[in-house]
C-alpha cells in the first residue's frame, strides 16, 4: 500500500519535470568524489530563487516524514533499486536514511521524475487518469 496520496506525487512528478528541462539545470549523476552527503544542496543552491523549484520543495516538505519516507522509497523502486515485492524493505531503507534534505535530495536526482512515475506504474498508479 502506498502511503502518500498518488495525486500529490503526480504533482512533484510534473513540477520535477518543469523544473529539470529549463535551460541552465545540469544535476550530476551522482556528487563529486569527495563532496560528502551535501551535493545536493550545493547543486540546488543556484535555484533556489526558481518558483518552480521552490513549489516542488515547498510540497515535499510539506509533506509528512512518512510520506516524504514512502516518496524517496517509490523513487527507488522507480529507479531499480528495490522490487515491488521489496516495498517493505525500500520502505525500512528510507526510512533509515531520511533527513530534513529530502526534497533536495529528490530534486538533485537525475530523471526523478521519470523514476517517480515509474514507481507509481509499478505499485499500480498512474497520473494519467
Amino acid at each position: 500500500m502506498l502511503e502518500i496520496n498518488p495525486e500529490t506525487v503526480c504533482l512533484i512528478i510534473a513540477r520535477a519535470r518543469e523544473f529539470h528541462a529549463k535551460e541552465g539545470v545540469e544535476i550530476p549523476e551522482e556528487g563529486p568524489a569527495g563532496s560528502g552527503d551535501d551535493w545536493a544542496l550545493e547543486v540546488l543552491e543556484d535555484h533556489l530563487g526558481d518558483m518552480t523549484y521552490q513549489e516542488v520543495r515547498d510540497t515535499i516538505e510539506d509533506l509528512e516524514p512518512d510520506q516524504q519516507v514512502a516518496l524517496v522509497a517509490l523513487m527507488w523502486v522507480g529507479r531499480g533499486e528495490f522490487g515491488v515485492d521489496e516495498w517493505d524493505g525500500a520502505l525500512e531503507a528510507a526510512r533509515d536514511a531520511w533527513t530534513s534534505h529530502t526534497a533536495e535530495y529528490l530534486m538533485a536526482t537525475p530523471l526523478v521524475a521519470d523514476f517517480l512515475e515509474e514507481g507509481l506504474g509499478l505499485m499500480g498508479y498512474s497520473c494519467e487518469d
